[in-house]
């Protein structure tokens, strides 16, 4: 019986609140996967956009003295040997990526951090409740007019009207008689840096490497994101 006891005290931590051995960071990189609908405990219906955060190293350990400001340079995903320069070779083989890293950014970080080339990143570096910022560059729309670039109410579309979707009056009269600086014309929409801010982290799935943050965020499916504590 005794033995019995034992063996039961031996099991692993049953909150599930083990520690893990990756490095934990301000701020991760994800890939926009697609909403979806999670129910809370109280039966409420929630929004959310799950992000792929797959696996990411430690690439180099940038530190004050040397750039200015410390930050952590983290990479995923190994590159075809065919695509990969010596250079990239070189600086990413100590992390793992034999040929170079898919993928490769910076977390800033406030103070020189204790990391090591290799180290793997945590998922657990945010938590559920944590509100974040998510950075990603937007859908592109191309060439738009300014019904669909700026929301223009635009003109009657029946009764002999001939003024539709057009911009209208932009110079005015005598005064100024030019069309001032920032006036609102069509033009190349979307395919921009966009930052959300205020999202909430919902629930952190660690087996599917997956993080549910409350809300859309910006970019197509399989855009690459940046996901930060505020």
């Amino acid at each position: 019986m005794s033995e019995q006891n034992e063996e039961v005290t031996t099991d692993s931590d049953p909150t599930g609140a083990a520690e893990s051995a990756g490095l934990k960071l301000p701020g991760l990189f994800a890939t926009k996967v697609g909403m979806t609908t999670v129910y809370t405990e109280n039966g409420d219906s929630v929004p959310v956009t799950v992000l792929k955060v797959g696996d990411w190293r430690v690439t180099q350990v940038i530190k004050s003295a040397d750039r200015g400001y410390s930050a952590i340079q983290i990479g995923s995903g190994i590159k075809k040997a065919k695509n990969a320069s010596k250079a990239e070779t070189k600086a990413f083989g100590a992390a793992g990526f034999e040929s170079g890293a898919q993928k490769v950014g910076e977390i800033r970080v406030e103070s020189d951090l204790e990391a090591s080339v290799g180290q793997a990143v945590d998922i657990h570096s945010f938590t559920k409740g944590d509100k974040v910022k998510v950075t990603g560059k937007s859908k592109g729309c191309g060439f738009s007019g300014v019904v669909k670039r700026y929301k223009f109410a635009g003109g009657p579309a029946s009764h002999g009207s001939h003024f539709h979707r057009q911009p209208g009056s932009s110079g005015n009269r005598t005064w100024p008689g030019r069309v001032l600086p920032g006036k609102r014309f069509p033009g190349q929409y979307g395919n921009k840096n966009i930052t959300v801010r205020g999202l909430k982290v919902i629930e952190i799935l660690p087996e599917e490497s997956v993080i549910l943050v409350k809300g859309s965020v910006p970019g197509a499916m399989n855009t690459l994101l940046r996901v930060e504590k505020i």
